[in-house]
C-alpha cells in the first residue's frame, strides 16, 4: 500500500524509526527476499490437511488476501507430500514445506517445487546423517532451508548439557545444525529459535543475532489463544524488531490463521516497518467522556474495514485530548454532549448529531479517497 501524506505535518517516520536493521545475508523464498535490507515479511501456516488440496488452496487464498506473504504447510504423511506439487504450483504466495520426523519428505518437498523447506533437527531421526544429501538436493534446486529449533523438541543431548531449555541450548542447537550444512558448502539458511516464554525467546534471538549473519524468523511458539498470544507475540517481536533483529515473523495463535496475519501486519505497521493502513486513534474512555467511546470506535473501525487509502482516524470523547488528537489525524471526530465535531486535515468542517457521526466519517473518508483518485466502490 502506498503511503500518502495527509493531515497536519507530523515528524518524519524515518527520523523516529526503530533501530537500524541487523545486517544479515539475503535469501530468496520464491520471489520474496528475506534478510539483507528486504522488508520484514509476514508468514502464517495453514490449518487444513495438506492432502486436501482444494481446502488448503482456499485457505492460502484467504491468507494471501489478508496480507500473508509466505505460507507454511504441514507434511506429516505421504499423502501430504504427494499434494505438494499442485499446492506449490497453484499457490499465489511462496509455499514452505514443514517437515518433522521423516527426512524423505524433505526431498519430496524440494522435488515438488516448494519455495523453501523448514526442518526441525530435534525430531528428525538421524537428521545429522542426512544433511549432506539434503544440502546437495536443496543447493541444486536453489531451495533455502529454515533450521527451526523449538523448545518442545530440543535434542536430549542439549537438554542434559544445559539443564533444560535455555536460550543457550536453543542457540547451540541452531548453530550446530547450520555448521553441518556449512561443511557441505550450503549456506542458504534461515534460523528460528522459538520458545513459548517471550523472555526466553527474546534472549535466545539476541544471542543468535550476535553469533551469525543468517536471516532470522521470529516466533513465540505455542503463544496461546488469540488475546494472550497476541500480547506475547507483540511484546517479543516489538522488543526484537526495535533492536533491528528479525527478518520474517509468524504470530502463532490458537485462532484462524487469518488472525495471525492481521496481528503480524499490525505489529509491523505500529513499528513503522511497513506503510500504515487504517490507523484508529481512540481514547480509552474515562469519567470525562460524554460519549460511549468504545462503541463509537468499534463502529468507525467496522465501517472503514478494508478501506483502500491509508488513513489515521481519531475517535475522541472528551474536551481534554479530543480536539487536539482530532486535529492531528487525517480525519477525526471529537464527540460529546450528543454531537461530534468532524475534523479533516486539522480543520473543523462540520458538527453533526451523535447518531450521524459514523456515516459522516465514512462519507468524508470516501471524499478524501476520491480526491486522491481512489474509487472506494471498486
Amino acid at each position: 500500500m502506498t503511503t500518502v501524506a495527509l493531515g497536519m505535518p507530523l515528524p518524519r517516520r524515518e527520523e523516529l524509526a526503530v533501530a537500524t536493521r541487523r545486517t544479515s545475508r539475503r535469501i530468496m523464498v520464491g520471489p520474496v527476499p528475506v534478510g539483507g535490507d528486504a522488508p520484514v515479511s509476514v508468514q502464517s501456516m495453514t490449518t487444513t490437511l495438506t492432502a486436501d488440496v482444494d481446502a488448503t488452496l482456499r485457505q492460502i487464498a484467504e491468507l494471501t488476501a489478508a496480507g500473508c506473504e509466505i505460507v507454511r504447510v504441514a507434511v506429516p504423511s505421504a499423502d501430504d507430500a504427494a499434494a505438494l506439487p499442485t499446492i506449490a504450483r497453484k499457490s499465489q504466495i511462496p509455499v514452505i514445506a514443514d517437515i518433522h520426523f521423516q527426512p524423505r519428505y524433505v526431498f519430496a518437498a524440494i522435488d515438488a517445487g516448494c519455495a523453501a523447506v523448514r526442518v526441525n533437527p530435534g525430531n528428525i531421526r538421524q537428521f545429522d546423517d542426512q544433511v549432506g544429501a539434503i544440502a546437495r538436493a536443496a543447493g541444486d534446486a536453489g531451495v533455502p532451508i529454515r533450521i527451526g529449533v523449538n523448545a518442545g523438541s530440543l535434542d536430549k543431548r542439549l537438554l542434559r548439557k544445559h539443564g533444560g531449555v535455555t536460550p543457550e541450548a536453543l542457540v547451540e542447537s541452531a548453530l550446530w545444525e547450520c555448521s553441518l550444512f556449512e561443511e557441505h558448502g550450503y549456506t542458504d539458511l534461515k534460523i528460528s529459535v522459538k520458545h513459548h516464554d517471550p523472555v526466553v525467546m527474546i534472549e535466545a534471538y539476541r544471542r543468535l543475532a550476535a553469533r551469525c549473519d543468517y536471516p532470522l524468523h521470529l516466533g513465540v511458539t505455542e503463544a496461546g489463544p488469540r488475546f494472550q498470544g497476541t500480547i506475547k507475540s507483540s511484546v517479543a517481536f516489538g522488543a526484537l524488531l526495535a533492536e533491528g533483529i528479525g527478518d520474517t515473523i509468524r504470530v502463532s495463535l490458537s485462532a484462524p490463521p487469518v488472525e495471525e496475519v492481521k496481528v503480524g501486519n499490525q505489529i509491523l505497521e505500529s513499528l513503522g516497518l511497513r506503510p500504515r493502513g487504517l490507523d484508529i486513534v481512540s481514547c480509552p474512555s474515562c469519567g470525562r467522556a460524554q460519549v460511549d467511546v468504545h462503541t463509537l470506535a468499534e463502529r468507525v473501525t467496522a465501517a472503514l474495514e478494508g478501506f483502500p487509502v491509508p488513513l489515521r482516524v481519531a475517535v475522541m470523547g472528551c474536551v481534554v485530548n479530543g480536539p487536539g488528537e482530532a486535529r492531528e489525524a487525517d480525519l477525526g471526530v471529537a464527540a460529546g454532549n450528543g454531537k461530534g465535531q468532524i475534523f479533516v486535515k486539522g480543520e473543523v468542517i462540520r458538527t453533526v448529531p451523535e447518531s450521524q457521526i459514523v456515516e459522516t466519517v465514512l462519507a468524508e473518508a470516501a471524499r478524501i479517497a476520491e480526491e486522491m483518485g481512489v474509487d472506494v466502490e471498486a
